[in-house]
C-alpha cells in the first residue's frame, strides 16, 4: 500500500551512532532542521510576472509601498536571529533545541481553522468550569427546603465544591503531563457529567454532597489542562491574545448559568414527584442544563488531537508529526492553499530516563502487578514533578506565582460572595423596617384564611380561631394566648411561637412542628399528620436578585476581556497583572461608599471589569514560566491554591456582612495591592519561546 505521505520524508533514528533522539528524515535544512522548499527558486523578475493577474491574496504586498516588511519576512528574519544566536552562543540543551525548532514548525503550520475549531472546543471545558462555581449558589434557595438543610450543612455544600475543584486541578494537572493533556480531559469532564448527572436526582443531602464533591473534583482539571493544551497550538506571536480570548468562555459561562437559573429554578411545574419520597422539582432540571457545556466539550475532544509537543516530550514522535501534518493541512487548506506542502523531514526529540523506567517496571508480571506498577510509578512521577516546582531555576518563579494567585483569588472570590450577601443584608434590614406589630390584640372566633407575612403579635388573646390554608412567612407570636383553636393546612417560613400558652388546641397536617414553639406551654393540645420532609414554600423563595447580581457581574466582564486581549501582546502581561491589580485595590476605597443596592450592583460591576484583566495576564504568564514537562503540573498547583484562596476569602468576608464593611475593604485592598506590587517583579514572557 503506498504511502500517503511519500512527500513527506520520514524515517525514524537516523544518523549518527549512540544519538539518542527520534528524528525525522535525513533531509538538508539549516542548523539540523529539516525543511524542504515548496517552490524551486525563481528570479527576483520572474516571480513578479508570475503574480500579474492574479488575485488580491496573490498580488504584492501592499506595505512594501510603505517600506514595511511582509510578515513572512519578519518571520525569517526571527528565524534567522535565533539561528544566529545559537551559533554564536553556548551550546542549547536538547529541550531547548525542541522548544526553538518546535516554534519554527508552529509558524509554518501558522494559525487558522484548527486553532480556532480547539479554541471552541476548549472554550466549553472552561465555560463548565465557570457554570459549577454557580451552581450551588443558584440552587441553594430551593435546595435547601427540599433538601432539609441547616445553616451548617447549606456552609458545607458551598466548601466542598471549592474543595473538590482544588484537588481535581492538583490531581488532573499532574497527570497531564504524564498521561496526556487530551486524555486526562476527557476523563476528567467524563467525571463531571456523569457526578452531576447523578447529583440532581439525589434525594438526600449526603448522597447531593458526595456527587458534587466528585462533579468539582472532574471539572477541577480543566483549567489547568485547557490552557496548558491550547498555549501548545499556539505560535510566539499569538499566543498572549488567543490565551486572553479563551479567558472569555469563563464569563461566558457565568452569564449561561446565570440565565438560565433564571429562566429554570422559579419554574416550579418543570418538575415532578412520585410520591413523597422522589421529588424532582426545576432547581434539579438546571443542574442538568448545567452540564451541557461540559457535554459539549467532551463530544468535541473526541475529534480534537494530543498535544503534539507533549508527545515530543514523551518521545512519541510519529504521532507528532502527524499531528502537526494534520495541523498544517488543516489551516492551510482552509486558507484556500491546499497544494501548500508540510516541509518538517527532522523533529529531534529526546526520550527520557522516567519512559525507559515505566517500560523496564512493566514489562513482566500479571495484569494485575502490572497496573499496580504502573499506578505506583506515576504517583511518584507525579509527586516527583511537583518538587521539582521548587528546583533552584523554578523556585522564586512558582513563590511568586503562588502570591499573585492567592491574594488574587482571595479577594476576588472574598468580594464575588461578600457583594450579593450585603445586598441581600440591605434587602432585609429594608424589610424588617416594614415589619407590622400587633400588641395585646384579641381575637375570638375568626377564621384566618389569608396569608400572614413580616408580623410580630405580643401578648395577644386568640379564643377559639380558626387558622386553615395559609402561609406564615416571617410571623413571630411573642407571649400569646392560643384557646379551643384549631390549625389545619399550615406552611410556615421563619416562623416560631415564643413563651405562648397553646391550651386545647389542635394542629392538622401542618409544619408547625414542636421545634418552632419556644419555651411554650403545651395544655391538652394535639398535633396530628404532620407535613413530613421538606418543601417548596412561595416563589419569594427564589429571589430574583441573585440571578440579577451575577448575571451582570459576569456581563461587566466583557469589556475587560476585549481590552486585556487586544493589549496583552503590546502593553506585556506583566503591566497589565500589576496594574489590574493595584486599579482593582483603588476600587475596593469606593465600597465605603456604597450605601444601596444599586451602589454595590455597580461597584461589583466595575470591580469584576477591571479585575478580569489581572486574571487573563496571570493565566498567560503561568503558561509561559514553566517547560513543556511541568506547564499542567504548575497550573494545578497554583490553582488548587486559588480555590483554597477562594474558601478563605468567602468564609471571611461573608462573616463580616452586616457587621463591618471596613475589615472586608482592607484585606482586599492589602491583597490586591501585595498581589500587583509582586507581579512587576516577574520577567517579560512576551517575547519568550514556549519551553
Amino acid at each position: 500500500m503506498a504511502d500517503p505521505y511519500q512527500n513527506n520524508v520520514y524515517q525514524q533514528g537516523g544518523g549518527g551512532g549512540g544519538d539518542a533522539y527520534g528524528t525525522y528524515g535525513e533531509g538538508g535544512g539549516q542548523d539540523g532542521y529539516g525543511y524542504q522548499a515548496d517552490y524551486p527558486p525563481q528570479e527576483e523578475d520572474a516571480a513578479s510576472d508570475a503574480t500579474e493577474g492574479h488575485d488580491d491574496e496573490d498580488q504584492m504586498y501592499e506595505g512594501e509601498y510603505q517600506g514595511i516588511p511582509h510578515p513572512d519576512e519578519v518571520k525569517a528574519a526571527q528565524r534567522a536571529a535565533r539561528t544566529k544566536s545559537r551559533a554564536a552562543g553556548s551550546a542549547i540543551s536538547e529541550l531547548e533545541e525542541l522548544s526553538e525548532q518546535y516554534e519554527d514548525i508552529m509558524e509554518d503550520c501558522g494559525h487558522g481553522r484548527f486553532q480556532w475549531t480547539l479554541f471552541i472546543v476548549l472554550g466549553l471545558a472552561l465555560m463548565a468550569d465557570g457554570v459549577e462555581c454557580f451552581v450551588v449558589a443558584f440552587v441553594l434557595p430551593s435546595a435547601e427546603k427540599d433538601l432539609c438543610l441547616s445553616n451548617a450543612e447549606k456552609g458545607m455544600l458551598g466548601l466542598i465544591v471549592f474543595l473538590g475543584m482544588a484537588v481535581g486541578a492538583f490531581v488532573w494537572g499532574g497527570l497531564a503531563d504524564k498521561v496526556g493533556r487530551r486524555r486526562c480531559l476527557i476523563v476528567a469532564l467524563g467525571i463531571n457529567c456523569v457526578f452531576t448527572f447523578l447529583s440532581s436526582f439525589a434525594q438526600g443531602y449526603g448522597f447531593f454532597l458526595f456527587f458534587r464533591l466528585f462533579s468539582g473534583i472532574g471539572v477541577g482539571g480543566t483549567i489547568p489542562i485547557v490552557y496548558s493544551y491550547f498555549s501548545e497550538f499556539l505560535r510566539m506571536d499569538k499566543r498572549g491574545e488567543h490565551l486572553s480570548w479563551l479567558c472569555m468562555f469563563w464569563m461566558i459561562g457565568g452569564i449561561y448559568a446565570s440565565f438560565t437559573a433564571w429562566g429554570i429554578i422559579p419554574r416550579y411545574g418543570w418538575g415532578f414527584s412520585m410520591g413523597t419520597e422522589f421529588q424532582f422539582h426545576s432547581w434539579r432540571v438546571f443542574v442538568l442544563v448545567a452540564a451541557l457545556p461540559a457535554i459539549g466539550s467532551l463530544v468535541g475532544l473526541m475529534f480534537m488531537p494530543e498535544s503534539p509537543r507533549f508527545l515530543l516530550e514523551n518521545a512519541k514522535h510519529d504521532e507528532a508529526w502527524m499531528i502537526l501534518k494534520q495541523v498544517h493541512d488543516t489551516n492551510w487548506r482552509a486558507k484556500g492553499q491546499p497544494e501548500k506542502v508540510f516541509t518538517v523531514t527532522h523533529i529531534k526529540a529526546p526520550k527520557t530516563a522516567e519512559d525507559e523506567f515505566i517500560e523496564i517496571q512493566t514489562a513482566t508480571g500479571t495484569s494485575v502487578q502490572r497496573w499496580a506498577v504502573r499506578s505506583l510509578t506515576l504517583c511518584k512521577l507525579v509527586l516527583k514533578n511537583v518538587a521539582s516546582l521548587l528546583s533552584a531555576e523554578l523556585r522564586f518563579a512558582t513563590l511568586f506565582m503562588a502570591i499573585i494567585w492567592f491574594c488574587m483569588a482571595f479577594s476576588y472570590y472574598g468580594l464575588s460572595v461578600w457583594f450579593p450577601d450585603m445586598v441581600r443584608h440591605l434587602q432585609y434590614e429594608e424589610y424588617e423596617a416594614k415589619v407590622k406589630i400587633f400588641h395585646r390584640e384579641r381575637v375570638e372566633g375568626f377564621h384566618f384564611n389569608f396569608s400572614l407575612e413580616n408580623q410580630i403579635h405580643r401578648e395577644g388573646e386568640y379564643i377559639r380561631d380558626k387558622f386553615i390554608k395559609l402561609e406564615m412567612k416571617s410571623v413571630k407570636f411573642e407571649d400569646s394566648l392560643f384557646e379551643d383553636c384549631y390549625f389545619e393546612d399550615i406552611r410556615s417560613t421563619d416562623t416560631v411561637f415564643v413563651n405562648c400558652t397553646i391550651r386545647s388546641t389542635e394542629f392538622y397536617n401542618t409544619d408547625l412542628w414542636k421545634e418552632k414553639f419556644i419555651d411554650c406551654r403545651m395544655e391538652n393540645s394535639s398535633f396530628s399528620h404532620n407535613k413530613h420532609g421538606c418543601h417548596l414554600d412561595t416563589l419569594d423563595d427564589n429571589d430574583v436578585l441573585i440571578y440579577l447580581v451575577s448575571f451582570l457581574g459576569s456581563l461587566a466582564v466583557l469589556p475587560g476581556n476585549i481590552i486585556s486581549a487586544l493589549f496583552m501582546e503590546k502593553i506585556g502581561r506583566i503591566k497589565i497583572i500589576g496594574g489590574s491589580m493595584l486599579i482593582s485595590a483603588g476600587c475596593t476605597f469606593f465600597l465605603f461608599l456604597g450605601f444601596s443596592q444599586s451602589a454595590l450592583i455597580a461597584l461589583q460591576c466595575l470591580f469584576c471589569g477591571v479585575s478580569v484583566a489581572a486574571w487573563n495576564g496571570i493565566q498567560v504568564v503561568t503558561v509561559e514560566l514553566y517547560p513543556c514537562s511541568k506547564r499542567a503540573t504548575a497550573f494545578g498547583v497554583l490553582n488548587a491554591l486559588c480555590k483554597l484562596a477562594a474558601v478563605l476569602g468567602s468564609s471571611i468576608f461573608a462573616s463580616f456582612v452586616g457587621v463591618t464593611k471596613a475589615v472586608p475593604i482592607l484585606l482586599s485592598f492589602t491583597a490586591l495591592v501585595c498581589g500587583g506590587l509582586v507581579a512587576l517583579k516577574l520577567p517579560d514572557t512576551r517575547e519568550k519561546i514556549l519551553q
